[in-house]
Order: structure tokens, then sequence, then C-alpha cells
């Protein structure tokens, strides 16, 4: 298993929950966080805004097919224009050793 961890732009989040979900992917928690990337925040004038609002979603996939299907769906609702920009976003992925349902207890595989 492996989880993905996708730091996007708040107003991309609802076009990439929905497209996850119509490709199968309906299982995801979102966070609002803050933070700043390789950009250091924003500076308009003298002020520098360095904890930038982003949401964070997290999923776990069962194997690599699943996790190329999620990053690509990801990063091409999450891009800002054909290029790209700073802020757009960060994806993440680890391996997930172990998961367990609560309300069961049972090991998932």
């Amino acid at each position: 298993m492996l989880m993905i961890r996708a730091i996007v732009r708040p107003e991309k989040t609802n076009i990439i929950l929905a497209e996850l979900n119509s490709a199968g992917f309906p299982a995801v928690t979102k966070m609002d966080v803050v933070g700043r990337g390789k950009q250091r925040g924003v500076k308009v004038g003298e002020v520098v805004y360095d904890e930038i609002p982003k949401e964070m979603l997290l999923l776990v996939v069962p194997d690599e097919k699943d996790k190329d299907d999620v990053v690509s769906i990801v990063a091409k609702y999450a891009k800002t224009g054909e290029k790209g920009a700073f802020g757009d976003g960060k994806i993440f992925v680890t391996p997930v050793e172990e998961a367990y349902t609560i309300s069961s207890g049972t090991k998932e595989l």
C-alpha cells in the first residue's frame, strides 16, 4: 500500500476530489494547512506572507498502478494554467506498512 499526500491550492480541491471520485478513488481525507514552498512565501510590497493557505489531501492506494492514476489526476487538476505556477502544490508518496479498520479491528492488505 502507498500513501499519497497532495498539498494543493484550496480553489483546486473540489475539481480534484470530483475527478478522483469519478476515477474510483472516493476515500480521501482533506485538511486545511498553511505553509510555504521553495518560493518562501509571497511578498506584496514590503509585507511577506509566509503562511500560505493550502489543502492537504490524503489517500491510501493498494498498488503502483493506482498510485500512478491518482498522481496523474492530482497533477493535472492542481496545475494553474498550461505550464503551472509556483504555489500549485506538491505530491508526496510513501509506503504504508500496515492499516487497520478501527470498528472491526481488521488488518487491511
